[in-house]
């Protein structure tokens, strides 16, 4: 069951490698695994088997990541950042314990939707590179692995975001950057502080055009 699904780490030895093993760690941490708000965590992990979960307990665990009890965490590795869910404060069950994660879960790629739209706004990193396509080519699959090898070499530095250009809510992004459909798949680099953006449009993705991309803009 879900149960078995929640990693126990009792000591900082265990936590700090649960959270550099993955993308992204979710960690709960509780003075009493068995208190509701334990249970209201639980069935949160249920619901998300992509993300590893994992239960704090014990003094050493807590102080070690400046939590109070009852403490649900989100550690993410793109931004090297970590977002805070007290559940003592509020009413927080495991429908809003799921929508914080769906809202942070930045990864190397992250897709560009509602919801991750607050992540990505809230992101520690100010670059922000855009790949716009259309997800439903047959190409699709090949474009997203090289993507994602180049995401790696920019890791913590810029963040990496996939636009599906077939989504009606994504349009105001195309335009944004004053592109037309029959120009994509394009790259759009962006900087939030100062909206210096920069767009590259492309007949193939490979990691040297992403990254040459990428420099030229840093420099």
């Amino acid at each position: 069951g879900t149960a078995g699904k929640l990693v126990l780490l009792n000591n900082i030895t265990n936590a700090e490698a649960f959270i550099s093993g993955a993308e992204v760690a979710v960690i709960g941490f509780f003075q009493e695994p068995e208190s509701p708000e334990a249970s209201q965590f639980r069935l949160a992990a249920g619901g998300i088997p992509e993300v590893p979960f994992g239960l704090g307990t014990g003094p050493a665990v807590l102080s070690r990541y400046g939590v109070a009890a009852n403490t649900v965490t989100l550690f993410r590795r793109v931004d090297n950042d970590r977002r805070d869910l007290d559940m003592n404060s509020k009413d927080v069950d495991a429908e809003k314990i799921t929508r914080f994660i769906r809202m942070n879960e930045l990864c190397l790629v992250t897709e560009y939707n509602p919801v991750t739209a607050i992540g990505v706004m809230q992101s520690s990193l100010q670059l922000h590179l855009l790949l716009i396509t259309d997800k439903m080519s047959p190409k699709h699959p090949e474009r997203m692995r090289r993507y994602r090898a180049a995401a790696e070499l920019f890791k913590g530095k810029i963040l990496f975001i996939l636009v599906d250009s077939n989504l009606s809510s994504n349009e105001r992004i195309v335009s944004f950057f004053r592109l037309k459909k029959s120009q994509l798949p394009a790259l759009a680099i962006f900087h939030a502080p100062d909206e210096e953006q920069d767009v590259l449009t492309l007949d193939e993705v490979s990691v040297e055009r992403v990254q040459d991309f990428c420099n030229h803009f840093l420099q």
